[in-house]
């Protein structure tokens, strides 16, 4: 619940980390210490994803 009202923001354009976790504890009600630590997995599982797809775009361009 917490990673989608993150992902919602952000796809509203909201970019400043503050005022995205901000407005997810405002509409939650959840503690901010649990907003950060849900957007830090979040944000680790994108870098894993985005190093994934960097490393599958390497070896299509070497298979080439």
């Amino acid at each position: 619940m917490i990673k989608e009202a993150i992902n919602f923001y952000l796809e509203k354009g909201i970019t400043d980390k503050h005022d995205i976790y901000t407005k997810v504890v405002d509409d939650l009600g959840v503690p901010r210490p649990t907003v950060r630590r849900v957007a830090r997995d979040l944000r680790n599982e994108l870098l894993q994803k985005i190093t994934l797809l960097n490393m599958k775009n390497q070896n299509e361009t070497i298979d080439d």
